[in-house]
């Protein structure tokens, strides 16, 4: 075949050599331009490695707070015996008129005044938290939650000293005030992340709330159980090492975590910002996410739907989440060291769950996955609370800790979508608010029904309305 005529099959083909030299470097270019693309995919759904070290710091944090839950019975047992001339002894007797009035057993005093100091330190979290993110928004993450964490860490040197009542409430009361670390961590997180990894990097700290939960509550059950309760300064001990964990980790925030809001992206306006302190404080404005401006009418929407739900959730579940530990110690006679091991089980449960399923969970599955975490709470509590033996109770609290596992990770995952970049820490201040307002109220609530009318009513009828944020879950169509 001669030159000429290759030539004229080129030219009847609508061939030239140009044409085939592109479309030779095309096919050469295009495993690259897939290699290139699937780099690109794995970049922006990879974690951010700042969500390890907001992890790593709150794991911090849980195991010092978490310390306390298999002591608070003692303590305040404790706190019963030796503070009779004191706040306890002139509470219980402020008490003991209506306490004959409804039948109310004295033994379950310290549930009615462990519910009262649940409720404080949530009320002042509440009052902190919003607060705490807006101004993170103005002046950045990194020094409001090295502010946070000083303050944790005085709350638990106080714990160490405080041999009365009194001054065991004034160091809650420290630790409440200090409490705004939570929202800002979620405000990290949601900075450095995007829609595709988001839901992976708030799994991480529903694991650290699992780990902490599993760790925190077998320390303080060590020291429990090795503390000669007759000596007046048994708890110093758990109380220190508390506060060894805290300025740990004011350390770690202070040397290893990055500033995650750079400045032009911070809000400009200190005035407004504060200004809406008001609407993070005021119960109305906050079921209307008031301080988030400049949203759509459906956006709006869907946050104070989201918010009302949460609301309700969490106002029945902390109320009896928080008093299961007392249920533990006085109907089935546990010790610290038997509370350490139901959370212990409870925990690993939740951390797996976390690590394993709702950290992968895509984002069209997030709403159904909260919803039928929220169905499964409702028999987890009516279990509870009609509970006879060991077994049944831990059938319950294992329900309990897979809906754990989902419901709040999966809700906060939901907001976390809404407002623009600096506006990120004030919608979850505010959600995270809305949160702190349930559990300042749930506590009580479920203390006063404990004290008043037993377990086992309390828990049938938490478990029966919790029915109501379930089904509002369900039917909800978010933007």
């Amino acid at each position: 075949m001669t030159y000429t005529t290759m030539s004229v099959i080129k030219k009847r083909s609508g061939l030239s050599s140009s044409t085939m030299n592109n479309n030779n470097l095309a096919k050469s270019s295009q495993p690259e331009k897939v290699v290139e693309s699937s780099k690109t995919i794995n970049e922006i759904t990879r974690t951010h490695p700042t969500a390890y070290l907001i992890f790593g710091s709150l794991l911090l944090d849980l195991l010092a707070f978490t310390m306390i839950l298999p002591l608070l019975p003692s303590m305040l047992e404790y706190y019963k015996q030796n503070d009779v001339g004191g706040l306890y002894g002139y509470l219980s007797d402020s008490i003991s008129s209506f306490q004959e009035w409804v039948g109310a057993p004295k033994r379950f005093n310290s549930v009615l005044f462990g519910g009262a100091l649940g409720s404080m330190f949530s009320l002042l979290q509440f009052i902190v938290s919003p607060i705490a993110g807006g101004l993170s928004d103005i002046y950045g993450r990194k020094p409001v939650m090295i502010v946070c964490a000083v303050g944790i860490a005085a709350s638990y040197g106080l714990w160490a000293y405080s041999h009365n009542f009194l001054l065991f409430v004034l160091a809650r009361f420290v630790g409440g005030l200090s409490k705004g670390n939570i929202s800002i961590c979620m405000a990290v997180i949601t900075d450095v992340s995007n829609q595709q990894n988001r839901g992976k990097a708030m799994a991480l700290v529903g694991i650290a709330f699992s780990l902490g939960f599993i760790v925190g509550p077998m320390i303080g059950a060590i020291f429990s159980r090795f503390a000669d309760k007759t000596d007046a300064h048994w708890f110093w001990l758990p109380a220190m090492f508390a506060m060894g964990l805290a300025v740990l980790d004011v350390v770690f925030i202070a040397l290893c975590l990055k500033e995650s809001l750079p400045k032009e992206k911070r809000s400009k306006k200190i005035i407004n910002t504060l200004s809406h302190a008001l609407d993070h404080i005021s119960i109305p404005a906050l079921f209307k996410f008031s301080a988030v401006k400049n949203l759509s009418k459906r956006d709006i929407g869907s946050l104070r739907s989201l918010g009302l739900v949460y609301f309700i959730y969490l106002f029945i579940y902390s109320g009896l989440e928080f008093t299961v530990t007392f249920l533990m110690y006085h109907k089935f006679n546990y010790t610290s060291i038997d509370q350490a091991k139901m959370f212990l089980t409870t925990g690993v449960i939740m951390a797996l769950l976390q690590g394993s399923v709702v950290r992968r969970l895509p984002q069209r599955l997030t709403q159904i996955s909260a919803v039928g975490g929220l169905y499964l709470i409702i028999p987890a509590f009516i279990i509870v609370g009609i509970a006879k033996t060991t077994q049944m109770l831990y059938l319950g609290m294992i329900l309990f800790a897979i809906s754990t596992a989902f419901v709040v990770t999966c809700m906060t995952t939901l907001t976390s979508k809404y407002g623009d970049f600096h506006q990120k820490g004030t919608v979850l201040g505010v959600f995270r608010s809305l949160g702190a307002l349930a559990r300042a109220l749930g506590p009580i609530v479920a203390s006063i029904a404990f004290w008043s009318i037993g377990s086992r009513i309390t828990y049938v009828v938490g478990g029966v309305l919790l029915v109501c944020p379930t089904v509002m879950m369900q039917l909800m169509k978010l933007s």
